[in-house]
């Protein structure tokens, strides 16, 4: 089966946005999606990007709040602005978890609505519980593995994988050896995904 490797972090809102697109376009061109979840900080770091983040340039984050309220319109996608937190390991290694089960794109679809559609806290056990609860999971089996040292282990291996790939932010798509960077390329992967049937 041909595959479209997404590299996301749920700090990311244009991940946010790529994601539930990203679904439709790889089920319509028949290509299953490996969620590869990665700190994006780090990933940044990791390719020399050392700048400051968006939320520390004020004028930047107004424009930004406007950019995503338009796109969420455009996609009819809600917005309930910044998430209460940065810290998106354990919902990140979350997805681990849920492409196991068979379940990853449902699982990015709640956690992107709980964080970046609702504005809710991605570290907090209460929205943590509530996400697994809406996949039928156990939550403290699911909070148990989320802070395991094994599932650590397993994160920091697909993020030692995302960077020898030259991953160096998200949303990121990769097929094959090509890459797309951004929300708005899109398109441009809806083009290559066609062309490859």
């Amino acid at each position: 089966m041909k595959q479209i490797d997404f590299y996301f972090d749920f700090w990311s809102p244009y991940a946010y946005l790529a994601s539930g697109r990203l679904a439709e376009m790889a089920e319509r061109h028949g290509f299953t999606i490996n969620y590869c979840p990665i700190d994006l900080t780090r990933a940044k770091l990791e390719a020399g990007n050392t700048g400051p983040p968006n939320l520390a340039i004020p004028p930047k984050i107004r424009y930004l709040m406007t950019d995503l309220r338009r796109w969420c319109a455009r996609y009819g996608l809600p917005f309930g602005g910044v998430p209460k937190s940065k810290d998106t390991k354990r919902i990140n290694i979350g997805a681990l978890l849920a492409q196991d089960r068979g379940l990853a794109r449902d699982y990015v679809r709640e956690a992107y609505d709980a964080t970046w559609g609702q504005g809710g806290d991605p570290s907090s056990d209460e929205l943590l519980t509530s996400l697994a609860a809406k996949l039928g999971w156990d939550a403290d089996e699911f909070l148990g593995y989320i802070s395991s040292p094994e599932a650590e282990e397993r994160y920091e291996a697909v993020f030692a994988a995302a960077a020898e790939r030259g991953v160096f932010g998200v949303p990121i798509m990769i097929v094959g050896e090509e890459m797309w960077w951004g929300n708005d390329r899109l398109e441009f992967l809806e083009e290559f995904l066609g062309s490859q049937a």
